[in-house]
């Protein structure tokens, strides 16, 4: 068992930025500074703030060995002569004229004696996000041509150098962040003091881990705070507010009183991600907490319908691990430039890392992470994703830094991106049901000051179900419940009603109080209400059928003016024979309602041949029972339809017998459904009356004529 527990004894009294430099990269900075002395170019990348430092001590290593350093910053060196009347040259130009100079001088240098040349800036000098720069141009040749020097460069992690410079230097070493193993050489004891009594320093390592050795030390001898406090929040605050970069930000949101209902999705998140790294922050043993870390997952899809919370809960698991978030459009980041695209991405995860722990979370991944060879545009997504796995890839199990990617179309995303390693972790936000929507509607009564009643509560929550449709026809989400809100709390403050309560009215007033509504000409009335309420008489009749909800003719819904609304069970996985039957029984209780009360029938039943229309739906309810079901009486248990939904070709008189079996069917269900309302006729005129007249039954009323139809 190794113990990551560090008295205060074994810490230094003090460090300079050099000795910590050459604490966090000894081993690194030996390996190039060896690699420099066998004639092997060498590139660098490390923060410019780090750079000088790092010079130092690979100057210092090869100056035992007797080998020369020649650094090339781009300065003037004092007593150079004036330019006369040449213009003056800028940083970058100078730095390449230092380099023709060196170049030249070795033309006719015939010691032999090696040199290595020090390119510190060698990303400014050649970095672009399209074709070679300019100055990248001169530089190339420059660079190639003269095997008698050993070059050494050095690149920001932020910016990127050409393939063809990269391929210059054999070997490249990253002094990107801190090892975990070393860092508890970089604190002194004074600053140790300021965590507690136990000094631990990989509970610290996951705020500062990718912060470089110089940056740290700074950020060590700035904290404030009393010597060994019980709780180090404090200084665990100012770290993360100084190693905070970019736009990102530590939201503030609580996975349990913030999000309302999901218990299935938040269980998950909890037992999978939040207690795993709350057990790794409480083991003191290296080994356990290594093997904690490799279970961890680092890429995860939040899939589901819009407005469902898929970026909320990001930022609530963010907030629960203290992390830093930063939210990516994906579309944003797509740019015309060659190249351009790529490198928002180095900088996004540059900057995650920098302010760890970090989650990134790129909204509508779908948009440039679609399965490769589906592309339709330019091509640069291919670059973005294999660029997003180049960075996911270079991740270190240490490293508290999470990819999130949301997305409504799971289904489409590269293959690549959802294999273990990757985006392992995959989670449905789907639209809420019922007590979702119900601790939804709570969290904003509370939050907007409604003042629900308990009826108003359970009207919110019915009325959000899955028996209605929002104005753009999809169901309601988190989105839309709390747009709902909203709506009711403006009702509230333009009438003055701060003290008084909301009811189920003003639920409804929240939701369809500026839809236009069709007016309908009074024969259309009688005959929508007619319609609708011969639906809704049949249903009562089939055991099998789905109990009503709600009759309407003055929807809210443009493209649905009139319906019967019926329960909808989300976890069915099949229907049986009765119910189909039942289906298409109901189906035409509005158009023999019409034939029945009316003396003739209207089109609403087809719709106008619209196959989602009353019957078209019947039809293919029939068809399906025949042709794929297997539930028709002189067909048998078989299947005529192919996996394209076509019919297979079959003899005359099996096309005939099945078109006879649909048409059977329907016909007797079309009798049960006319004898079922002429049985009912004056409950069926009720009915119709009151929904004429009130225009909207709702849940309750519709309960209370269930019950008054059953005790008949």
């Amino acid at each position: 068992m190794t113990s990551i527990l560090i008295s205060e004894k074994e810490l230094p009294q003090s460090l300079t930025p050099d000795q910590a430099v050459e604490a966090a990269y000894a081993a690194e900075l030996a390996e190039v500074a060896s690699k420099l002395q066998r004639g092997l170019p060498c590139l660098i990348e490390c923060d410019k703030d780090m750079a000088p430092f790092v010079y130092r001590n690979v100057r210092s290593r090869l100056k035992t060995a007797n080998i020369q350093c020649i650094y090339l910053d781009g300065r003037k060196k004092s007593g150079d002569a004036p330019s006369g009347g040449a213009m003056p040259m800028g940083v970058i130009g100078m730095m390449i004229a230092q380099l023709r100079e060196k170049v030249e001088e070795a033309a006719t240098d015939d010691k032999g004696q090696p040199k290595v040349i020090v390119l510190p800036h060698l990303d400014l000098l050649t970095t672009s996000t399209g074709g070679l720069t300019t100055e990248a141009r001169e530089v190339i040749p420059l660079l190639y041509e003269n095997p008698n020097f050993v070059w050494l460069g050095f690149k920001d992690p932020s910016f990127s150098v050409p393939r063809v410079i990269e391929n210059l230097f054999p070997h490249r070493a990253s002094l990107v962040g801190i090892p975990r193993a070393r860092l508890g050489q970089l604190i002194t004891q004074k600053e140790s003091r300021k965590f507690g009594k136990q000094f631990n320093p990989w509970s610290l390592y996951k705020y500062v881990s990718g912060v470089n050795a110089v940056r740290l030390r700074k950020l060590l001898s700035t904290l404030e705070g009393e010597d060994y406090p019980a709780e180090p929040k404090h200084v665990i605050r100012q770290l993360r507010q100084a190693t905070l970069s970019g736009n990102l930000e530590i939201p503030e949101v609580n996975l349990d009183t913030d999000i309302g209902g999901y218990e299935r999705v938040k269980r998950r998140i909890k037992q999978e991600i939040l207690e795993v790294l709350s057990r790794r922050d409480q083991l003191t043993d290296a080994d356990a907490i290594s093997k904690l870390e490799e279970l961890i997952p680092r890429g995860m899809i939040l899939w589901g319908p819009p407005g469902t919370g898929k970026t909320f809960f990001a930022k609530a698991m963010a907030a629960s691990i203290g992390a830093a978030i930063t939210v990516v459009s994906g579309p944003e980041l797509k740019s015309k430039w060659v190249g351009e695209s790529e490198e928002h991405l180095r900088q996004i995860f540059h900057k995650a890392r920098q302010s760890a722990p970090a989650i990134i979370v790129f909204d509508e991944l779908d948009s440039f992470a679609s399965a490769r060879g589906t592309y339709t545009g330019s091509g640069v997504e291919h670059s973005m994703v294999n660029q997003l796995l180049t960075e996911m890839d270079g991740f270190h199990k240490e490293e508290l830094v999470f990819v999130v990617g949301t997305t409504n179309f799971v289904e489409i995303l590269d293959p690549a991106l959802l294999r273990p390693g990757r985006f392992e972790f995959h989670l449905h936000i789907p639209y809420p049901e019922d007590d979702d929507r119900r601790e939804i509607v709570k969290i904003y009564d509370r939050k907007m000051k409604l003042k629900m009643t308990g009826e108003a509560l359970d009207y919110a929550v019915r009325r959000t179900g899955r028996g209605y449709i929002t104005s753009t026809g999809t169901p309601f989400s988190g989105d839309h419940i709390q747009a709902m809100c909203r709506a009711v709390a403006r009702i509230r403050l333009r009438e003055n009603r701060a003290d008084a309560e909301t009811t189920s009215k003003d639920v409804e007033r929240g939701l369809t109080e500026y839809d236009e509504k069709k007016n309908l000409h009074a024969d259309d009335e009688l005959l929508a209400a007619t319609h609708e309420s011969g639906h809704f008489v049949v249903s009562l009749c089939c055991e099998h059928h789905a109990e009503a909800e709600r009759i309407t003719i003055q929807s809210e819904m443009p493209w649905a003016p009139f319906f019967v609304s019926f329960k909808h069970d989300e976890n069915r996985i099949g229907y049986s024979r009765n119910q189909l039957l039942d289906m298409i029984c109901v189906l035409y209780g509005g158009i023999e309602a019409e034939r029945l009360l009316v003396g003739e029938i209207s089109t609403g039943a087809s719709g106008l041949g619209d196959p989602r229309s009353d019957l078209g739906r019947a039809t293919q309810i029939a068809t399906q029972l025949v042709e794929v079901c297997g539930m028709a009486d002189q067909t048998g248990l078989r299947v005529f339809r192919n996996e394209k939904g076509e019919r297979e070709v079959l003899s005359g008189a099996m096309a005939e017998r099945i078109d006879k079996q649909i048409s059977a069917i329907i016909a007797e269900q079309q009798k049960r459904a006319a004898d079922v309302l002429q049985q009912h006729k004056d409950f069926l005129i009720r009915v119709r009356d009151e929904v004429r007249e009130k225009k909207v039954i709702e849940h309750e009323r519709v309960k209370e004529l269930i019950a008054e139809f059953r005790r008949q």
